[in-house]
């Protein structure tokens, strides 16, 4: 098939793209290569069995030359960062938002006859997690508040009567409450997506992706997910920034699987306006993956306990991936083995730290506290 990926030059994209060449796919990417990403040179990455338009979403011209003869779009071109997001808010809502409204108004205005659309969303539009109180039953808390935190009662109380609420996984149907200018961005393409594909009668798939980690990520940026912060800072013999205490847990799911339920969601009619989770089912602390990464890459640092807490940050999340398996998906690589992975690849990468520099952002913000 003719496919477009854009943003096929970022970690995720990337990935997705050398699985499409492989399977012999007619493979087309639309990538502005983002100084922040790439250090202001194109990656020695990209797959040469795949053409390569340089150029922004919101670039109406260079959109008509990525979608012509195009049968199937995987949008992930996004910018990422929940922090970053929080203080350059009009970057974040053009490049999100707008790029993928203008995406949208060339396939419906040009007519561009696509059989599949399947755009990257996020476990971050959720806000908190699902949870259950052992009185009230299943509960989605909001944000704890402000004097909870001051009083590091870091986990989540029962919005009814008070008493202690366990996790549970976070299904599609859990209400949206997202907590960053990112979250906000994730959400609106993904409903973008699926109100015009639905209208227009363009099959459409969003795929909810949780704390995705993997080679090619960008360790020097200190906005990317925290696999790749975490290791920047082990790489230079430093120890990774924790918040709160360290026990607040996320869904780690390997950039293979999330190729793999590219795959298959594309293959699949019964993924057609649908909305799927892709992660393990397994949460894991923050702290865990600072422990595990230490010890993967012979780094002899435990991860520093901060005990301030961000504007915004949850407590729990990790994914409910039933209705992903209905359809055939099944998690394929264990944490331990994909973190091997990424260590043994993030050794040969530089990666400078600047998580330092950008925490004192966030800090003269007022988005850190504690």
């Amino acid at each position: 098939m003719r496919i477009l990926v854009t943003g096929g030059a970022g970690f995720i994209g990337s990935h997705l793209v050398d699985a499409l060449v492989r399977e012999g796919h007619a493979v087309r990417v639309l990538d502005n290569f983002d100084p922040q990403v790439h250090g202001g040179r194109a990656p020695d990455y990209l797959n040469q069995g795949a053409e390569y338009v340089e150029g922004d979403v919101r670039d109406r011209e260079a959109l008509r030359r990525s979608l012509r003869d195009i049968e199937v779009v995987f949008h992930e071109a996004a910018v990422v960062g929940v922090g970053q997001s929080m203080y350059e808010v009009e970057k974040y809502v053009s490049a999100n938002v707008l790029g993928t409204g203008i995406l949208l108004d060339v396939i419906v205005n040009d007519r561009v006859p696509l059989k599949k659309l399947v755009v990257a969303s996020s476990m971050s539009i959720y806000g908190e997690g699902q949870y259950a109180c052992a009185g009230c039953g299943p509960v989605t808390p909001p944000l704890r508040g402000v004097e909870q935190l001051e009083a590091r009662a870091w986990e989540m109380r029962c919005p009814r009567c008070g008493q202690p609420a366990r996790p549970q996984p976070t299904a599609e149907a859990k209400p949206l409450l997202p907590t960053s200018v990112y979250a906000v961005s994730k959400r609106d393409q993904e409903e973008l997506c699926l109100c015009v594909g639905r209208s227009y009668g363009i099959p459409t798939t969003a795929l909810r992706y949780f704390n995705v980690y993997g080679t090619r990520q960008a360790l020097s940026n200190p906005y990317t997910g925290v696999c790749a912060i975490f290791s920047a800072r082990i790489k230079n013999r430093r120890r990774p920034l924790v918040f709160e205490d360290g026990e607040q847990t996320r869904d780690f799911v390997s950039v293979q699987d999330i190729v793999q339920a590219n795959l298959l969601v594309m293959r699949s009619a019964r993924a057609d306006y649908a909305v799927l989770n892709v992660g393990t089912g397994s949460p894991v602390s923050i702290a865990q993956i600072g422990r595990l990464l230490a010890r993967l890459y012979e780094v002899p640092v435990e991860p520093e306990l901060t005990r301030k807490y961000r504007a915004g940050d949850i407590r729990h999340c990790y994914a409910d991936i039933s209705k992903l398996q209905a359809l055939g998906f099944r998690p394929s690589v264990s944490l331990e083995e994909g973190l091997r992975g990424l260590a043994a690849w993030g050794r040969g990468v530089d990666a400078e730290d600047r998580v330092e520099a950008a925490a004192k952002e966030l800090e003269a913000r007022g988005l850190t506290r504690g």
